[in-house]
């Protein structure tokens, strides 16, 4: 299952207000919905796994960016607290099919880490407004918070070179440290969600 589109029920005003993120948006090969090719320059050193999830060296990883702002609830959030614990950073979108399929595997394995020191958080994205968000996370049970950013400014956030979110849906794995450790674009299996986090929970 590829990574889905971005929805075209846009008013000429929400048109307006996704341009506005916009020239950016564009520079960075998001195409906020298709599956974008592994990105980075000639800066990355990441490895690319055969299990489609991208990974950094301990020594080679950068800092993951500010990633701050109101979740789809109202509550103020700041993933830079949460610096200590393996984060999984989850972009999302309701409309998005392959975040549907994907969200009771995310859930699940929330639930069943955070007792290992392991944080979810969810970047949802394109989606108009916050009950659209707030309706998916109720009806799939999603147990963490995520930040509201419709127009895709958090995305742009992530440094040139690094594992970027590229598509909808995107999961970066930050490590304790707060440094971006891995990356998988499209939506994740179970199994290969805890490929993902095990190595991280297990680095010292």
């Amino acid at each position: 299952m590829s990574a889905c589109r971005v929805p075209r029920r846009l008013t000429s005003r929400r048109r307006l207000t996704l341009l506005a993120a916009g020239a950016a948006a564009a520079s960075l090969t998001l195409s906020a919905c298709g599956d974008g090719a592994s990105g980075g320059s000639a800066q990355t050193r990441f490895v690319q796994g055969k299990n489609g999830i991208d990974t950094v060296k301990k020594d080679e990883r950068q800092a993951a960016p500010d990633l701050s702002g109101e979740t789809t609830t109202g509550k103020k959030l700041d993933v830079a607290a949460y610096k200590g614990k393996v984060v999984i950073v989850n972009v999302w979108g309701s409309w998005c099919g392959p975040c549907i399929a994907e969200a009771p595997n995310f859930a699940k394995v929330a639930n069943e880490t955070k007792g290992k020191g392991v944080q979810f958080v969810g970047i949802n994205t394109r989606d108009s407004e916050k009950s659209q968000a707030t309706s998916f996370e109720d009806e799939h049970k999603v147990p963490y918070p995520s930040l509201f950013d419709p127009t895709g400014r958090l995305m742009l956030r992530f440094p040139k070179g690094s594992l970027n979110p590229q598509s909808i849906p995107s999961t970066i794995a930050i490590d304790r440290q707060g440094r971006i450790a891995a990356r998988s674009i499209g939506p994740l299996a179970e199994n290969e969600l805890r490929k993902m986090i095990a190595p991280l929970i297990a680095e010292k």
